[in-house]
């Protein structure tokens, strides 16, 4: 080829990059801020941020952490979309070949299962970190209470997700759940119904918790996830304490490490999936119950409140909790102590909330390891 030709064919692939990629790849600081503005996936970032956005101690990268776990259960998920078969006679044979005569099946249904153990488990100590540095605050009450649903649409996605292999362990935790469900007065029933398709797990409930789980929640989760991160940069950015920052170019100082986070989950759950399987029981079997039948990790908290009353533990329990952290950015409008941990003047605050918080998690503990055939209390380590 001519040295004509390939200085046209250079023109061309230079013209066609730019229709693509309006900036290329940023040389100057010019066009690294352009690269941010100019780009659909990376104009939720503004150009410049203030410098103690990168300091690991101010968000402990938590949210990043969380939207990384939902990219990876978004993608291994579709993955896994295209062997499995949402009908009760298939699903479970479904799960088995996914496993054994799947190239990597058992390595991308591991992954998938511990990063949405880990995404609730990170949401939740994300919404703690929110808290305890006040960034609920003006002007971000309605940003707090999109994290909250962000929150209850992580468990959804996970609670949905639970029945889909089918087995006694998915059968039996779905069925306490939506137990759980029904203590709710006037529309515990109908709810319960709504899910299920009928008043016994079976083709229907598979069938709706599929549809709800690879469809309608991800969707969902999607839209709000955008909105959050919007509504992150239109709200003043991370809220950090007040005072004199320099601003740095978003390009290269947060996003690159942005990236590497991303890539430190992913190698984090790949080396938790190599080394430990996802579970999977016998086939469900609705004559045969398990002594205790337990709900989903994340809801054992309520299974062992409802062991002392069921509709205090079932509904009014869960019912303030969320109420309260719905409201909670329109009740304590005092501004002080935002961006900063622990505030001294948000003593009495940071302390309830730690107080329901560590409540949660024990009894989340109680409920996992401490409680055996007939919810009675046993000690984990006798046998």
């Amino acid at each position: 080829m001519s040295a004509g030709g390939g200085s046209a064919l250079r023109r061309v692939g230079s013209r066609l990059s730019r229709s693509v990629f309006r900036v290329g790849w940023p040389r100057s600081r010019a066009q690294r801020a352009a690269a941010m503005v100019s780009s659909l996936v990376l104009h939720v970032h503004p150009a410049k941020v203030r410098s103690g956005v990168l300091r690991p101690a101010t968000t402990l990268g938590l949210g990043l952490v969380s939207f990384s776990l939902f990219l990876l259960l978004t993608v291994t998920g579709l993955a896994l979309m295209l062997y499995y078969v949402p009908h009760p006679a298939a699903a479970y044979r479904s799960m088995k070949d996914i496993e054994y005569a799947t190239a990597f099946g058992m390595l991308v249904r591991n992954a998938h299962r511990w990063a949405a153990h880990g995404m609730v488990g990170v949401v939740f100590l994300h919404m703690c970190r929110v808290f305890f540095t006040g960034a609920y605050k003006r002007p971000r009450e309605f940003n707090w209470v999109v994290g909250v649903v962000l929150l209850l649409l992580t468990l959804a996605l996970s609670f949905t997700g639970y029945l889909l292999p089918w087995d006694q362990l998915a059968f039996w935790a779905i069925t306490v759940g939506t137990s759980i469900v029904a203590y709710a007065p006037v529309v515990g029933e109908p709810l319960r119904y709504l899910l299920l398709g009928g008043h016994e797990i079976g083709q229907a409930a598979l069938l709706r918790f599929y549809v709800l789980h690879c469809l309608v929640l991800p969707l969902a989760m999607g839209f709000l996830v955008a909105l959050h991160f919007w509504r992150v940069r239109t709200d003043g950015g991370i809220a950090l304490a007040p005072g004199p920052a320099r601003r740095v170019l978003v390009w290269p100082h947060l996003l690159f490490r942005e990236l590497l986070v991303l890539v430190a989950v992913v190698l984090v759950v790949l080396v938790v999936a190599l080394g430990v399987d996802a579970p999977l029981e016998e086939i469900a079997d609705a004559a045969r119950t398990p002594n205790p039948a337990k709900a989903p990790w994340y809801f054992l908290g309520l299974q062992e409140l409802v062991h002392y009353g069921a509709f205090l533990g079932g509904v009014v329990v869960p019912a303030a909790l969320v109420v309260g952290l719905l409201v909670l950015p329109y009740v304590d409008t005092r501004p002080g102590g935002v961006g900063v941990w622990f505030a001294r003047e948000r003593r009495l605050a940071n302390a309830v909330f730690a107080a329901l918080a560590l409540a949660v998690v024990a009894l989340t503990v109680v409920g996992t390891f401490f409680r055996g055939p007939n919810w009675d209390w046993v000690w984990p380590w006798v046998r």
